[in-house]
């Protein structure tokens, strides 16, 4: 089912006018915040990759704006830097997992508490609150309710779609979200049409690996050669004291501390099977921005016996020179995936949770991958090690050199795993086997094209219904349609469907 919305959704744009469609209330933010003299908007980001595309949407709306523009709410570095002093650290509030939220449920609960009780006082013309879905979704209905007992709701924003159509039963769900967001932005292309079906207005506004790629100055087009690459693998491994021979591992075992203490052990143990295969084996670890992840990783890189080289994870060219670097990389699912693809550097996509949720999430997933990649293209492009299967020995299995290269005793050992458990294996070697390593790099450009082409659609209509001329040169960027969108909505016109 999968395919046949994204096929749909490549085709069309909008929804046109359908029985059963009613017109929601309300004005532009724009408008009101002209009225006022400034635009007020309160943002909320709970994680790494959150505060990144929060923090871009916040560069977006002061450069859009035509009037100044104040934000208050919660976030990670980088929103501070584009002048949010958050109410408390974004890292209080970045639990994943069901199991492992059940400590940290009152604190939680206080945490939501203290966002309501400072949007009220900073009375936003837009509430704008960044993936996090569990306590974006209480703050934002909790708001609503106290909005409808005093004032007038501002508009309230969800930036990244839940993955509903990942679960059984996610679109009954979805259906209830209308009742506090008044407007969903969505990352994938299908999800809009599927949001607005079951009466939630959406707009698909680009994935975030579309602002990477218009950071490094890629040019976006239809085919591999209209990307260029300016990474420098010889400038990297000269500047981290890298030797040319070296055998280059990237790691990105996530940005919360409960996942990077999960899996950072696992990906180092995997490396200890592959010491061999090697003369030079080094890695690289993109730190997240997050103070406990960051100590954390700094402390177990110390204790290990290979060359560990530490880059910041925030800065977009640094990853990406690694990248460039690098001969594979290890990656838990998320938007490390993606960055891998546009970078086009093969991975082996690994990740592991507490039991009790890695239960639950098989009883109530339906589909067969995590990767964005291999659900877009509805194919296992990108192997997958997960769950109970996610062991130092069936990712080195996965990763593994030539044969000429191991000693017998770990040649029979990777083979005792590949005969346990052969359905890993089927997709052939991601560091050595070249035909594998070719059909990741080409299924680049298809994920590409399937994101990009849309959000050219949608900013040539930001271009021909506002009238502006100079918008022309960054429309097609993911944050500034999500600006757009957040500014230029007016719930008065949107026409959603009911079923």
């Amino acid at each position: 089912m999968l395919p046949r919305w994204i096929a749909a959704a490549a085709l069309r744009r909008a929804l046109p006018d359908m029985p059963g469609a009613r017109a929601l209330s309300c004005g532009r933010v724009v408008d009101a915040a002209a009225r006022d003299g400034e635009l007020r908007v309160f943002v909320v980001a709970g994680e790494v990759s959150g505060d990144s595309l929060a923090s871009r949407l916040m560069a977006s709306l002061r450069a859009l704006s035509p009037v100044p523009v104040r934000f208050a709410g919660i976030g990670g570095e980088l929103m501070c830097k584009e002048g949010l002093q958050s109410l408390f650290p974004m890292e209080e509030i970045a639990i994943m997992g069901l199991w492992e939220l059940l400590p940290h449920i009152y604190n939680v609960k206080r945490k939501i508490e203290d966002a309501a009780d400072a949007a009220m006082l900073f009375q936003p013309h837009a509430v704008v609150t960044v993936d996090s879905k569990g306590f974006s979704f209480r703050l934002l209905r909790r708001l609503k309710r106290r909005c409808n007992e005093k004032v007038q709701s501002p508009l309230h924003v969800h930036y990244v779609a839940p993955s509903f159509w990942a679960w059984k039963g996610g679109e009954s769900r979805l259906s209830k979200l209308h009742t506090f967001v008044d407007h969903m932005l969505c990352i994938l292309p299908f999800e809009e049409e599927i949001c607005r079906l079951n009466g939630l207005p959406a707009t698909y506004v680009g994935h975030p690996i579309l602002d990477d790629a218009i950071g490094l100055n890629m040019e976006m087009g239809l085919s591999s050669d209209k990307r260029k690459h300016q990474r420098s693998s010889e400038a990297f491994r000269l500047k981290h004291g890298l030797s040319p021979d070296a055998t280059i591992i990237t790691m990105l075992p996530g940005s919360r501390v409960q996942e990077v203490v999960r899996m950072l052990p696992i990906f180092l143990h995997t490396m200890q099977h592959l010491r061999h295969a090697f003369n030079e084996l080094s890695l690289v670890i993109p730190v997240a921005p997050h103070r406990d992840v960051r100590n954390y990783v700094e402390k177990v890189a110390q204790s290990g016996s290979f060359p560990v080289v530490l880059i910041p994870g925030a800065s977009l060219r640094e990853r990406y020179d690694a990248f460039s670097a690098s001969r594979a990389a290890l990656c838990t699912s998320g938007t490390a995936v993606m960055e891998l693809m546009l970078a086009k550097l093969p991975c082996v996509v690994a990740y592991q949770a507490h039991f009790i949720t890695e239960c639950l999430i098989h009883l109530k997933k339906k589909i067969n991958f995590i990767s964005l990649p291999n659900i877009l293209l509805n194919s296992p492009v990108v192997p997958e090690v997960l769950f109970r299967s996610c062991t130092a020995k069936n990712l080195a299995a996965k990763l593994r050199a030539p044969r000429s290269l191991w000693s017998r005793k770990e040649w029979l050992q990777l083979l005792g795993a590949v005969f346990e458990e052969p359905e890993l294996y089927q997709t052939g070697e991601v560091i050595s086997d070249d035909k594998v390593r070719q059909v990741q790099v080409e299924t680049a450009d298809q994920v590409l094209q399937v994101l990009y082409e849309p959000i050219n659609r949608r900013g040539n209509l930001f271009v021909e219904e506002l009238g502006d001329s100079s918008l022309s040169s960054n429309v097609y960027s993911p944050s500034t349609i999500a600006a757009l969108t957040v500014l230029y909505t007016d719930k008065h016109q949107q026409l959603v469907y009911r079923n």
